[in-house]
């Protein structure tokens, strides 16, 4: 009876095994692809943590929106189901690489991201040895594409923005002195200080720059040096942690400067400090509410019926240009796929410098370095009565 029973028994483990083994199409906790699944993954290398975290995260809530809305893709005559596979990237170049690795580990089939050009810098290497290409979202220094073939972005070019702002600050306020202040060491905020400051000197004007170390939280010195200097606008590129802090205790000191800030800035948490208060905020950035109606009808809706969405997105719905920016790579990425005609990553590496793509941030193509075509920006003030983004303007390089 006892061997009957061990007979029986082993059938129905074994009958249980094959079951679980064919049933179900979720994918593995490891990003895996179920069983008899055809499956491409793509690698999402973002910061869900330190102080990049919020922009981070609504770049990926435009991915995941996307996916939502076209989770497969046809590629040579196969259907596949299409996986998003995280590694957080923690907003520091100590721990890109490791995040990079991870997801080469996780047999991804390209990589989106970063949020941040220094991750993206760092984590580039890793890419490159193993073969894998990885579209930048918003990391707008020139760095991260130069020297590694691996790397391509969708966003424009500090040197661009930079040039954006600077012909801005000189038309609007008539500019003729600018304080520029970023982190010591962050190549992209001194990368941005540089670049601004060789525009508005060679149309004449004036700059001083100071750097503050990392971790600094008070900035009331360097803002006040910015008024008793007689500085007329004020330029900080830096993180959104950082800017937070600054656009709060300018308020608190009413410095009554213009603020201009790039990309890094035109987020919710920077936008709330402002809120109720008489600073001027002015940003560039790749996308403004109105861009496309069924777009931001879809992610409000997406936000406003997910939790974790809504978490994501700070709380409220109101759509970040990084957002759109993860959307639309996110359909860059699935054009490369289709082109290559499977996820084999080396066949999507050489189709990615031929794909075109109109998306909800403007047309991307790509140049012979990698970098996106681009030549305009969108430039945005906060409105302090109610909180939100105001368009402000279109602007190119050469001021128009």
């Amino acid at each position: 009876m006892k061997k009957f029973i061990a007979v029986m028994l082993t059938g129905i483990m074994t009958l249980s095994l094959a079951a679980c083994s064919s049933a179900g199409s979720a994918p593995a906790a490891d990003g895996g692809s179920a069983a008899g699944g055809d499956v491409i993954r793509i690698g999402v290398f973002e910061p869900s943590t330190g102080d990049s975290a919020s922009g981070g995260k609504k770049e990926i809530l435009g991915m995941q929106y996307a996916n939502s809305e076209t989770p497969t893709v046809e590629a040579g005559g196969k259907t596949y189901k299409v996986e998003l596979v995280y590694a957080d990237n923690g907003s520091s170049a100590d721990k890109a690489p490791s995040a990079a690795s991870e997801l080469v580990g996780k047999d991804v089939s390209l990589v989106l991201g970063s949020y941040g050009s220094g991750v993206s810098m760092a984590g580039g290497p890793k890419f490159e040895e193993a073969g894998l290409a990885a579209i930048g979202v918003t990391c707008t220094n020139p760095n991260v594409t130069a020297g590694n073939d691996y790397y391509f972005r969708i966003c424009f070019l500090d040197n661009f923005q930079a040039d954006v702002l600077a012909n801005f600050a000189i038309e609007k306020f008539s500019a003729k002195k600018a304080y520029c202040l970023g982190e010591n060491g962050n190549e992209y905020d001194q990368g941005l200080v540089a670049f601004f400051t060789q525009v508005f000197e060679a149309a004449g004007g004036e700059v001083i720059s100071d750097s503050f170390p990392t971790n600094n939280s008070d900035f009331t010195s360097y803002l006040n040096k910015a008024k008793s200097e007689g500085a007329d606008v004020i330029f900080t590129p830096v993180s959104i942690a950082y800017a937070k802090q600054i656009m709060e205790q300018a308020a608190s000191l009413d410095i009554g400067i213009p603020f201009l800030g790039s990309d890094t800035l035109d987020d919710n948490m920077v936008l709330e400090a402002t809120k109720d208060t008489n600073l001027q905020l002015f940003v560039s950035t790749f996308y403004q509410e109105g861009g496309s109606e069924t777009f931001d009808k879809g992610i409000k809706d997406y936000i406003n019926n997910n939790s974790d969405a809504l978490t994501a997105n700070g709380g409220n719905d109101t759509i970040s240009a990084v957002t759109a920016m993860g959307y639309d790579a996110y359909y860059v990425a699935l054009e490369a796929i289709k082109a290559a005609g499977s996820g084999d990553k080396a066949q999507i590496k050489g189709a990615i410098p031929s794909v075109k793509w109109d998306g909800v941030s403007g047309s991307i193509a790509f140049d012979e370095v990698g970098d996106a075509v681009r030549d305009t920006a969108y430039i945005k003030t906060a409105d302090t009565a109610t909180g939100t983004w105001a368009f402000e303007k279109v602007q190119t390089g050469s001021g128009k």
